[in-house]
């Protein structure tokens, strides 16, 4: 058996490998009205197709699906193979409620009720 594979067959199994590793993944940046998918998250940043990624830079925010993860400040890195790498300048978790200026009584009531 030849292993042995032309030219065209090789484009066709790449083009196929980028086409299910985006379908594969819900990871989304956001970048004021624009969407891009992301193709790997790690610790330390992340990966994006080259063909479909911007040259980002600056405060962005990542998505799983419609579940706001993260709001980073990014910088392009390196072109790696046919992947844009980006680095995490800052990665802050999204939170549901704003941040306490103080420590809460765990025996403090909910809320008060008028007279």
């Amino acid at each position: 058996m030849s292993t042995f594979l032309s030219d065209e067959v090789k484009a066709g199994l790449e083009a196929a490998r980028k086409a299910a590793a985006r379908k594969g993944t819900r990871l989304r940046v956001h970048v004021g009205e624009q969407t891009f998918p992301v193709l790997r998250l790690s610790e330390t940043g992340f990966a994006m197709d080259l063909e479909s990624a911007p040259k980002l830079r600056g405060l962005v925010d990542l998505y799983h699906g419609g579940v706001h993860l993260y709001q980073c400040l990014i910088v392009a890195s390196l072109e790696e193979g046919d992947e844009m790498q980006y680095e995490f300048k800052r990665k802050t978790a999204a939170a549901e409620a704003p941040a306490l200026d103080y420590s809460r009584d765990p025996d403090a009531p909910v809320a008060l009720l008028p007279r």
